[in-house]
């Protein structure tokens, strides 16, 4: 039987915790909304995969991820996609350009299909607001500065009874001198 599972970028805990006050702070604000209850992370895609599937995933990860150096990233800058009512976190320039990197290597390499692919690294903090509610968040938060070392991957799985991922394995960089992305 296959399963949801999706690979992201897991902040350090301190940003998670950053994030889970904010999204309590937005929540005391405008009330309930979607990925509440979500932990903080990069979404890079999701896909679904038997055990089977799943252990080839993890080989190829862990081949993406071994020689890898890690990273600092920057999230300094809030950002909204109107469409879908998405108000998120967003990395500098630099940062931005090296998440990219790293996301695209993981596309690019994985033989997995994928139900989703993310090309904007972003933390999400909520989702479906309505216009009203977004300015809203724009009006709680009006800077943010966040730093963190980029050092590894996650395989996420999606729990039914949660409606949430929970990390099922950490593919960490090596740390290796002059390997970068």
């Amino acid at each position: 039987m296959q399963e949801l599972y999706s690979i992201a970028i897991s902040p350090s805990q301190d940003i998670i915790s950053e994030v889970k006050e904010m999204k309590e702070k937005l929540n005391s604000e405008v009330g309930w909304f979607n990925s509440i209850h979500s932990w903080a992370h990069i979404s890079i895609n999701q896909f679904l995969a038997s055990e089977a599937e799943l252990e080839t995933v993890k080989t190829e990860l862990m081949a993406i991820c071994d020689p890898l150096q890690p990273f600092e990233v920057t999230f300094n800058d809030f950002g909204t996609y109107p469409k879908n009512g998405a108000f998120f976190i967003a990395p500098d320039a630099a940062s931005t350009a090296s998440l990219k990197i790293l996301m695209n290597q993981i596309h690019d390499s994985l033989q997995v299909d994928t139900e989703f692919k993310n090309n904007e690294p972003h933390i999400s903090i909520a989702r479906r607001l309505t216009p009203e509610k977004l300015e809203s968040a724009k009006r709680l938060f009006p800077t943010v500065n966040l730093h963190y070392w980029c050092d590894s991957v996650v395989i996420r799985k999606f729990s039914s009874e949660k409606k949430q991922f929970d990390i099922v394995v950490e593919f960490k960089f090596k740390e290796r001198v002059g390997l970068t992305i």
